[in-house]
């Protein structure tokens, strides 16, 4: 353990140490009742499972902080079930496999920017830039007259990752797609 964190320096994505795995703080609230002493109710996610609890500490009470590091890195290549990244400022490779990336794993091509969370010196998570572009590989064409508001259809990423866009979508275009949901957000080229 690096330090202690009292409960009042809790903030959202406060990484903090609870019985010796790192976890992150996805809610807090500092309650504080007519009799009795104040504490906080938070909802944490661990770092390594991904799993959320939601313990009460007392006021006052204070817990671990983590020895995380996050590293500016390069996302090289795909190998079976893992993927390569290079450290940008001494070259240095890591790779995550799938279960660790998670969702993230649809939006990585080549030479993209990603931040990596190391604990103890082991990767452990990723975290991608909010949104990518993204070459469309496979669409069926939009029907002339067609013209229903709102109405979209399925378009293959070169990533592999299918999302639905509107009718006027071609292949070939480039897609601005939001990493945080997986959603189309806007057409940034066209083929």
């Amino acid at each position: 353990m690096a330090g202690v964190i009292d409960t009042s320096e809790f903030r959202k994505g406060l990484k903090i140490e609870v019985d010796g795995e790192p976890f992150e703080i996805v809610e807090f609230q500092h309650v504080k009742p007519g009799k009795g002493s104040a504490f906080v109710r938070t909802s944490i996610r661990s770092l390594l499972t991904g799993r959320v609890l939601q313990p009460t500490f007392k006021s006052g009470d204070k817990v671990g902080k983590p020895e995380v590091e996050e590293r500016d890195m390069q996302f090289l290549y795909k190998q079976g079930d893992e993927f390569y990244f290079m450290d940008t400022r001494n070259y240095e490779q890591t790779f995550l496999g799938e279960a660790v990336l998670g969702d993230a794993k649809n939006f990585l091509k080549e030479n993209i920017s990603a931040s990596i969370l190391f604990y103890n010196g082991k990767a452990i998570g990723v975290s991608l830039p909010n949104s990518v572009d993204l070459k469309v590989v496979k669409c069926d064409p939009g029907v002339r007259g067609d013209t229903v508001s709102g109405a979209t259809k399925p378009a293959e990423l070169e990533t592999g990752y299918s999302v639905n866009v509107p009718l006027f979508i071609n292949e070939g275009d480039v897609l601005k797609i939001d990493t945080r949901d997986g959603k189309y957000l806007t057409r940034v080229a066209t083929s």
